[in-house]
């Protein structure tokens, strides 16, 4: 409550200097009308529900705006990365704030950046570019679901990433849920199970299960199909997703202490209430890479048909081919594979695990984009990228590098009023959208928020499409790696074509390159080996 002291000594102060005006002298007036309008400042930050600092921080929360005026002056000496899983950009931030808001993000003098840096990546116009698709046009999907799904869905090509319930607070998922019904894409839930807050507006869910089987859960912590199928029975979940690990931490569970456990989060995730939750690391559905394939098959049984898939940062190469060889042996595949970059992850995670775990998603993705076209697999089965993707750049980006689809966790919460104060973990977020402090997220208000996430995304995808065209690409199909390039030295840049080894469909089925040839042979459908031999310069 330390927040409303300034504004209520400047009231007091007020009262007490306009009485002595009434009643001393009309000198106090010179000290008294200052601190009315200090205090009418105060009431109107209050009322209002656009600013979200300014709601739960009156007054004092007008610093923030008066340090943005002066940035230009001095952000020479305040330079943030993009690059090394810290914190966006204060360019990136300033798009998805004006998409959200509404206001074109043009900028005056051309770019700030330096073309000549090593490893800036660019994307490749066309000589004859393509007029870009009207605005009031159906923006464009992916239809998610394989062979042996009875009931696909078409996706977005940007939606919004798992962010549990609890991690966010309830007017935040209120806002993501609503903004991403009115515009047409799709909500994942987090392992946090399905919440009040998820079904209230009605948006599409891609709801996610992680280690602690939240929202089908039996007493003791194991999977209940049972309650499994009646959540997925619900006609808002269109697509379901196995959490095998995530970026901000692969590899740990999680614990939620007793008296975090509230009866809404209780009742989310089918735990009882003010008791300490525990999430293992791992599965306990599977040991081995045949019985994820298995279990990802019983799931789409359970779910009627409905699109089921994996999420993971990948790690070993090795493990992730035990799978693909697991997938060739009983002729079952998921519907979809989400990468999650270990750059990418909202909230808190242990910094060892958030600095040195995990492949970084360019990596992962194309990794898996080649290993499931290695093994003929890659028609089957769509990808989506999670992991840093904000802007239309970053979604042509992840297509040309193998995804069909994105997802975005950290712009959403951009879009929603996040000020990146990097106060997740402590349940201090000063813009109310990743707390549980009621005094904290009364400040969010969802009907002002849900319209910025819909406008984001919108703004976002349309970049998407208009830098397409630029490229003369009127499909995502049409997309080419030639397409993107990266400056490897001062005097030359490659393309990704150039850049990397890209499998031809099958190759793995034959005579195996020699680079994947020490990979696939340690791959074993029925084990997930931890120890295989190298080649040099072969991890």
């Amino acid at each position: 409550m330390l927040r409303y002291l300034p504004s209520l000594l400047v009231a007091c102060a007020a009262l007490v200097t306009t009485a002595l005006a009434l009643l001393a002298g009309a000198g106090w007036w010179w000290a008294a009308i200052p601190l009315l309008l200090l205090t009418a400042v105060s009431a109107w930050d209050l009322l209002q529900t656009r600013h979200v600092v300014l709601r739960t921080f009156p007054l004092t929360g007008h610093g923030r705006w008066i340090a943005e005026a002066l940035r230009p002056e001095i952000q020479q000496y305040f330079v943030e990365s993009d690059t090394d899983g810290r914190p966006f950009d204060r360019d990136t931030r300033s798009i998805v704030y004006q998409r959200a808001k509404g206001v074109e993000d043009e900028s005056p003098f051309g770019t700030e950046y330096d073309l000549d840096d090593l490893d800036r990546e660019y994307l490749v116009h066309s000589m004859a570019p393509l007029r870009p698709p009207a605005d009031d046009a159906d923006p464009p999907t992916v239809r998610i679901g394989g062979p042996d799904c009875a009931r696909p869905h078409d996706l977005a090509l940007l939606n919004v990433s798992a962010m549990s319930f609890g991690a966010l607070s309830p007017p935040a998922i209120l806002a993501l849920n609503a903004g991403a019904r009115a515009g047409g894409f799709a909500h994942d839930t987090g392992e946090g199970g399905i919440s009040r807050y998820h079904r209230e507006p009605g948006g599409d869910l891609i709801w996610e299960i992680g280690t602690g089987y939240f929202g089908c859960r039996t007493p003791d912590g194991g999977f209940d199909p049972d309650r499994f199928a009646e959540q997925a029975a619900d006609p808002q979940v269109k697509m379901v997703s196995l959490k095998i690990s995530q970026g901000a931490k692969p590899g740990i569970g999680g614990l939620l202490p007793g008296p975090k456990v509230t009866p809404e989060i209780a009742e989310a995730r089918g735990i009882p209430v003010g008791e300490t939750c525990y999430s293992p690391p791992g599965h306990r559905v599977y040991s081995t890479p045949r019985e994820l394939v298995t279990f990802i098959d019983e799931m789409r049984r359970l779910a009627d048909g409905k699109p089921v898939g994996l999420k993971l940062c990948v790690g070993s190469r090795v493990q992730f081919l035990s799978v693909c060889k697991a997938m060739l042996d009983t002729g079952i595949t998921p519907d979809f594979i989400i990468v999650d970059g270990a750059e990418g992850g909202t909230g808190a995670a242990p910094l060892e695990f958030e600095a040195s775990v995990g492949l970084p998603l360019t990596e992962g993705l194309l990794f898996v984009h080649n290993a499931l076209t290695g093994c003929g697999l890659r028609d089957r089965i769509r990808i989506g990228a999670s992991g840093k993707v904000a802007t239309g750049s970053d979604v042509v980006t992840r297509l040309i590098q193998g995804a069909d689809f994105t997802l975005s966790a950290r712009a959403m919460m951009f879009a929603i009023g996040c000020i990146q104060a990097e106060r997740c973990h402590d349940n201090h977020c000063p813009s109310g959208v990743a707390t549980q402090d009621r005094w904290r997220y009364r400040s969010l208000v969802p009907t002002d928020k849900a319209p910025r996430v819909t406008r984001y995304q919108r703004a976002t995808v349309r970049s998407a499409q208009r830098l397409m065209a630029a490229m003369g690409v009127a499909d995502t199909a049409e997309l080419r790696r030639s397409q993107l390039r990266r400056r490897v030295t001062h005097a030359r840049s490659a393309h990704y074509g150039e850049l990397y080894d890209w499998l031809d469909e099958g190759a793995l089925l034959g005579d195996v390159p020699d680079l994947w040839r020490v990979w696939w042979d340690a791959a074993d459908p029925d084990r997930f080996t931890v120890d295989y031999p190298s080649l040099p310069g072969v991890d």
